[in-house]
C-alpha cells in the first residue's frame, strides 16, 4: 500500500510514481521570518527530529535539541536555500515538503587543533499546525 500522508503545511502532489522527481520547484516554501518566529517562540519545544537519520546524525555529532536550533537559525540567517524537495519518513511512512539549506561555519576541530570550516545541510518542514518544524536532515557534507 502507497501512503500518500503529507505531515507538512504545504502540500501538493506527491512523486508517487517509481523515479519521480520529488523537487519542488519555486522555494522556499517557508519563509525565513516565519521558522526564526517559531524558532524565536518555541524554542527546543519547536523542533522535532523527524527521520531515523536524522536523530542519528544528531546522536553522531553530539547534538541535543538546542544545538539544531542554533544551526537551523543560522541557516536561515547566514545560510544559502538549496531547494524544496518531497521527502518521506521511512520506505512507507509519510511526506513532507521541505526546504534544504547549506551553513557553512567555523568549529574548533580537537583532532586539526584549529579553527576550521564545517559545512552543515539541514532539511525541514513546518508541521500541518504549523507549531512544530520537522527536521529531516541535518549532515555534514561528506554525506550529502
Amino acid at each position: 500500500m502507497v501512503n500518500r500522508t503529507i505531515v507538512s503545511r504545504f502540500a501538493g502532489d506527491l512523486p508517487l510514481a517509481e523515479g519521480a522527481p520529488r523537487k519542488i520547484p519555486g522555494g522556499p516554501l517557508y519563509p525565513a521570518a516565519e521558522v526564526l518566529a517559531l524558532l524565536e517562540r518555541e524554542r527546543e519545544q519547536g523542533i522535532q527530529p523527524w527521520t531515523r537519520k536524522c536523530k542519528s546524525d544528531a546522536q553522531r555529532f553530539g547534538l541535543d535539541l538546542h544545538d539544531l536550533c542554533v544551526l537551523l537559525e543560522q541557516a536561515l540567517r547566514s545560510g544559502r536555500f538549496r531547494d524544496s524537495e518531497w521527502c518521506q519518513q521511512g520506505s512507507d511512512g509519510p511526506w513532507a515538503a521541505c526546504d534544504a539549506y547549506q551553513l557553512l561555519r567555523q568549529e574548533w576541530i580537537e583532532n586539526a587543533h584549529k579553527h576550521m570550516t564545517v559545512e552543515y545541510y539541514l532539511k525541514f518542514a513546518l508541521a500541518r499546525t504549523g507549531r512544530v518544524l520537522l527536521l529531516v536532515s541535518c549532515h555534514l557534507s561528506e554525506n550529502w
